[in-house]
């Protein structure tokens, strides 16, 4: 799941080497933390969410397949 956020976030980005996910992983769901720099962070969020609801969708889509419920945290620095 971490890699498919990496790859989407740093295909949307202007710099994607600042892109940075981290993963915390409980019992029955996993928490992907996605930063990105300040000046990227209207990119992956998108017009009105949009961006951010379609990544959440493909990820829980992804992690449906593996029967575990994954949660993206968009963090701003």
């Amino acid at each position: 799941m971490k890699e498919l956020i990496t790859y989407i976030a740093k295909a949307l980005v202007d710099k994607p080497e600042e892109v940075k996910v981290t993963e915390v992983e409980g019992d029955q769901t996993s928490v992907l933390e996605l930063k990105v720099a300040k000046e990227d962070l209207g990119k992956v969020i998108g017009k009105q969410g949009r961006t951010a609801r379609a990544m959440r969708t493909l990820l829980s889509a992804a992690s449906a397949k593996i029967r575990k419920r994954t949660v993206l945290e968009i963090v701003e620095d």
